[in-house]
């Protein structure tokens, strides 16, 4: 990747940043969404699940973040559809600028507000009672793991923008392949307790994968292995769907 392009892939996130000043529930769904999400599943199911809210913040921490990142890279989707409905990309198209820029520049700004997200989520469960039992790197790298995933699963997202004509098709496409892969996981339930051909699924499925690394980061346990794995998923997804999209968007534009 040239200069000139790492430029402009900054420039365009934070033109997508910048009108978080202006408009501050950009960031609701970054926020006020995961901490309800963190409060309901805490309170409402701890009890059942784990015997008390406090032992069951303990397992289901690190799955809400994973869940919520899932559900957060649709935003990316969606904000570039819109975009290209309003015609920005048309003016876009006329500048001396890398071609992918456009798209690299929204799922950089979504990074930063879902390094937010994650921020805040681990904040309140602690203020909630969560604590983490890992040093200071293991958090550092629980962060990056789940970021590099993040990046890794908006590539899909921001194909299915270029594909569809509308915003609302990005989030009913999101919605019906993120809601199984986010409950069909070891995210709130450990899998063992699930019948043995849903277990096959959600063992590999790379919620579990993704929210077991965010776990053993953070409260110990099995590190190595779910981290290994949920790298070789992001650069998997990233390989695979970065080009399309990129392809998409040339022919969209």
């Amino acid at each position: 990747m040239s200069t000139m392009a790492i430029r402009n892939t900054a420039t365009l996130a934070w033109r997508t940043l910048v009108q978080i000043k202006h408009n501050p529930f950009e960031l609701m769904d970054f926020s006020i969404q995961p901490v309800m999400f963190l409060l309901l599943f805490t309170y409402v199911f701890g009890g059942q699940m784990a015997g008390s809210p406090k032992e069951y913040l303990a397992f289901a921490l690190p799955g809400i973040i994973a869940q919520n990142l899932l559900f957060a890279t649709l935003n990316t989707g969606v904000g570039l559809n819109t975009d290209i409905s309003k015609g920005v990309f048309d003016r876009l198209r006329s500048l001396p600028i890398a071609r992918f820029s456009p798209l690299a520049g929204r799922i950089l700004a979504d990074v930063i507000k879902q390094a937010w997200a994650v921020a805040l989520l681990l904040g309140v469960g602690m203020l909630l009672g969560f604590r983490i039992s890992t040093g200071p790197l293991d958090v550092l790298a629980a962060f990056a793991v789940l970021l590099v995933f993040a990046v890794a699963v908006s590539w899909v997202s921001v194909l299915v923008a270029m594909l569809v004509s509308d915003p609302e098709r990005v989030q009913i496409f999101g919605f019906v392949l993120v809601f199984p892969i986010t409950f069909v996981s070891s995210a709130f339930v450990r899998t063992d307790s699930m019948p043995g051909w849903l277990r096959a699924f959600a063992d590999v499925n790379p919620t579990t994968i993704l929210a077991d690394a965010a776990r053993g980061l953070l409260t110990g346990g099995p590190v190595a292995g779910p981290v290994t794995q949920a790298l070789i998923w992001a650069a998997a997804l990233t390989a695979l769907f970065a080009p399309l999209s990129v392809w998409a968007f040339r022919r969209r534009v």
